[in-house]
């Protein structure tokens, strides 16, 4: 009896063994797929209204650039950004239930951003107005307040945001700010999401205050299902975020040239 339970011990770590093997090559494999393959197809359609602006002025290589998550400040409030299609159509539990997913993919856009940005020399950091539910649009605290006075001062400020899934939603894309003096990282941007009008749906506050709005992407199907695997998050969250700071270091080179 003594040697059927050893052996029973042997095969049971045995099948254990080749169970965590098995799961551990299935991940890398996955993992794999993903980060070889190219993020556009993931990100979804890009924005096909027609709009025929383009950035020519150039910036330089110093220019001081800030990153803000959309929805930051307007939690529990009009405009908390969207649930995305996993919430609202799937049944699947928040990824933060005191905020909208999508303001939780854009704080860890936004993040993974700067930190890419400053390994490659940019002059670039992150707002975050902590408090999630300011209801005054103009309070010094708010991403806008922020972003306008840093455009203001010839810095560049564009807010990450994901567009609504289904018919909702328009694609990825950048919109610009209310300007004549739009720059060639603007145009870098627009090349590598796509390109909104200026004065998408009559002007949204933000580019109204100098700031761009970027459209990541619908928050749905391969996009959001990546982002949520917690197998492929940090490869997803990083190739869209070196995709955002390879378009910023090619509007900036452009200048240079």
């Amino acid at each position: 009896m003594l040697l059927i339970k050893y052996i029973y011990q042997i095969l049971g770590k045995y099948f254990i063994c080749t169970f965590i093997l098995l799961s551990s090559l299935e991940f890398n494999v996955l993992a794999k797929e993903i980060s070889d393959i190219d993020i556009l197809s993931i990100l979804g359609p890009q924005v096909s209204i027609k709009t025929d602006w383009k950035g020519h002025l150039k910036v330089d290589k110093s220019i001081s650039i800030l990153v803000l998550a959309g929805h930051a400040d307007s939690q529990g409030i009009a405009g908390a950004g969207t649930a995305g299609e996993g919430v609202d159509l799937l049944g699947m539990n928040p990824m933060n239930e005191l905020i909208s997913d999508e303001l939780y993919w854009n704080i860890l856009i936004r993040d993974e951003i700067v930190k890419i940005g400053k390994r490659k020399g940019l002059n670039i950091t992150s707002y975050d107005p902590i408090e999630r539910n300011i209801v005054d649009g103009n309070n010094p605290n708010t991403n806008w307040s922020k972003g306008s006075v840093h455009s203001r001062k010839g810095g560049y400020a564009i807010e990450i945001h994901f567009d609504s899934y289904g018919e909702y939603g328009f694609g990825s894309g950048l919109i610009p700010a209310f300007s004549t003096q739009l720059n060639k990282i603007d145009e870098s941007l627009a090349n590598s999401f796509g390109r909104y009008p200026i004065f998408f749906r009559g002007g949204l506050g933000g580019p109204r205050r100098g700031i761009r709005i970027l459209e990541i992407g619908k928050l749905e199907g391969k996009l959001e299902s990546a982002l949520r695997s917690s197998d492929t998050r940090k490869i997803v969250i990083n190739k869209i975020a070196s995709l955002v700071v390879e378009a910023i270091e090619n509007g900036i080179s452009i200048s240079e040239s």
